[in-house]
């Protein structure tokens, strides 16, 4: 149900300047994927195996563990890679809280990606914090975060969620900026939320959102839902005023 890696590659939850494809461009892109999962039984299909992802995201913790900016970088998808610089990383890593150790508890393969959820011990925060680490088909990192520090447009994405699973669609329509709104009746999103739904069997539990790129013109949050049939991130795009102007069944699950 995702875009193409290159659309979530495009920021480390960090400040890196990126452009987003526009609306009709994202629906476009996602078109394929959605008639494909419409059509046969849904299943895990990306190419990244669980032994592949387990290997990249014990690099990548490594790598955040002895703060080593240049294997960060290296394990950056391309589009992100070349949006930023290895100083760039290493700055930010010298930033950040020191961590002292690190398990990965689950891996979830999605339709086009890959969620490593993991639990760190970190300096400045009591226990086991747990982390969220999003990889694309090749084992590269996309997008990542703490769990449990939330910025408004994730909180937004999640009661947006939240509001569709439980059928509330007036409500959720309220965090529709008002063109989408127009574009967007409570019957659509009713019949295009429970068409995702059914099709991947079903919304077990909605687990976490995280920024993948903010600031711009267009931002992006990724909300990480286990479904019956596969855990997997629902694309929610939201203009610079925090209002949701897209999302990633807009027109592909008519």
């Amino acid at each position: 149900m995702n875009t193409a890696a290159c659309l979530l590659a495009l920021a480390l939850s960090g400040p890196l300047a990126a452009v987003l494809p526009s609306g009709a461009t994202l629906a476009q892109s996602k078109t394929a994927v959605a008639q494909t999962v419409a059509q046969t039984t849904p299943a895990p299909t990306t190419s990244l195996t669980a032994t592949q992802a387990n290997e990249a995201a014990r690099t990548l913790l490594e790598a955040i563990k002895t703060k080593d900016g240049q294997a960060i970088y290296q394990g950056l998808s391309d589009p992100l890679r070349n949006s930023t610089t290895t100083e760039a990383v290493q700055q930010r890593m010298n930033r950040s809280p020191k961590v002292s150790s690190y398990r990965i508890s689950e891996i979830s393969r999605g339709i086009d990606d890959t969620t490593v959820e993991a639990f760190a011990v970190v300096e400045t925060r009591k226990g086991e914090v747990p982390l969220l680490l999003v990889l694309d088909d090749s084992g590269k990192l996309v997008a990542w975060k703490w769990v449990g520090t939330t910025l408004p447009i994730e909180t937004t994405a999640l009661k947006f969620v939240n509001d569709l699973k439980a059928g509330r669609w007036i409500e959720a329509r309220y965090y529709l900026d008002l063109d989408f709104q127009k574009e967007l009746s409570p019957q659509d999103l009713q019949r295009k939320w429970t068409k995702l739904s059914s099709t991947l069997g079903g919304v077990q539990t909605i687990k976490s959102a995280l920024v993948a790129s903010q600031g711009g013109e267009q931002q992006l949050v990724l909300v990480t839902i286990q479904f019956g049939k596969v855990t997997d991130n629902l694309f929610v795009i939201f203009n610079r005023q925090g209002r949701i102007i897209n999302v990633d069944f807009s027109s592909d699950l008519v």
